[in-house]
């Protein structure tokens, strides 16, 4: 058996979001992948009570610390795909992951809802990480 908890560190990535009704945008905290060996974000889903809601994941890199500069991803620096980390009305109570891999230094992932009218969706994110400076704090900084 291998030890995850001295070796990955959690980031609050998206804050519990109660309720979600309507097609507003989630975006999470900017991740600095600063003294990072890896990262990915975890997304946790809800039961959704909407017939027909859609869910778009798109995860976005930059220079500036504010991601002034945000730009889609290639997919060439993700682990995992866009497509494979967005959901949808059905996926109640589910999980999905995407994975960074790119050269840039600050990232963030967006997820959009579409025809969420009568959803009432909970959605949570965290990034979790390998720095290189480990063992990692307990409770994570």
């Amino acid at each position: 058996m291998r030890d995850l908890c001295n070796n990955l560190d959690l980031k609050r990535g998206l804050s519990p979001v109660a309720a979600g009704t309507d097609n507003t945008a989630l975006v999470s905290q900017i991740l600095d992948t600063k003294g990072l060996a890896g990262a990915l974000f975890a997304i946790l889903i809800g039961a959704n009570t909407d017939a027909d809601a859609t869910f778009t994941v798109l995860v976005e890199d930059g220079d500036a610390s504010n991601l002034s500069d945000a730009a889609a991803v290639d997919d060439t620096f993700l682990t995992g795909t866009e497509v494979k980390a967005s959901f949808q009305f059905d996926d109640d109570n589910e999980m999905r992951k995407i994975g960074y891999v790119g050269p840039k230094r600050y990232v963030r992932v967006t997820i959009t809802p579409a025809a969420n009218a009568a959803g009432n969706i909970f959605i949570a994110g965290a990034w979790v990480t390998m720095p290189y400076d480990r063992p990692t704090a307990n409770p994570p900084a």
